[in-house]
């Protein structure tokens, strides 16, 4: 029996018989021949111990190596490592943001520094403007203060006889002319015309 060994996903000839090589952990029984399309060290090495006949075909597009290899096995825990910093930074910002924990630099991990800045100039701008918030609150309630004042002046009845009163005596004591139903306005223009001693 043939077996071919193939990471693809399509073009799949009817007369073969495929195996995908991420899946293998050991050579099946009973086959005579053995295909390997790709880089898989594994099912070539676990075959050809056995003594069957192993053909390895590479494809256009290399399919991930087997995950065999030192250099290989490095880098995926490398990255899981940069993976896992980046997930409790990310986790402590959130826990900042949730209010859980005051807002610190995570240290390390690229996407958690980048989330830190960005929170970190949001927080920024918050506080920014509370504070001219805060300053506009305080100018408001001056500007009521003084609107409340001018009105309650403006709400005050004035007493125009006693100011007609005292215009006319004013008028009298210069012995100039006015006549007698004359209105605050035209006595207090007369008044303003008076020579001054």
């Amino acid at each position: 029996m043939e077996l071919t060994y193939s990471a693809q996903t399509t073009d799949f000839d009817p007369d073969k018989r495929y195996r995908n090589p991420a899946h293998f952990d050991r050579p099946e029984a009973g086959v005579t021949h053995v295909v390997v399309i790709g880089d898989w060290p594994k099912v070539v090495d676990a075959y050809e111990a056995l003594g069957v006949e192993v053909s390895v075909i590479k494809p256009l597009i290399s399919p991930p190596v087997d995950a065999g290899g030192a250099d290989f096995n490095a880098g995926l825990e490398q990255e899981s490592e940069n993976l896992r910093t980046d997930r409790d930074g990310i986790l402590r910002l959130i826990e900042a943001v949730e209010g859980i924990s005051p807002l610190e630099h995570p240290g390390a991990g690229e996407l958690s520094i980048r989330l830190f800045d960005a929170l970190k100039a949001i927080h920024d701008s918050v506080i920014t403007l509370t504070g001219e918030r805060d300053n506009l609150a305080g100018e408001a309630e001056l500007l009521r203060a003084e609107v409340a004042r001018l009105k309650a002046a403006a709400e005050q009845p004035v007493d125009n006889a006693e100011k007609i009163a005292d215009l006319k005596a004013q008028l009298d004591a210069a012995n100039v002319q006015y006549r007698s139903n004359a209105s605050v306005e035209s006595l207090e223009k007369a008044v303003a015309e008076l020579p001054k001693a």
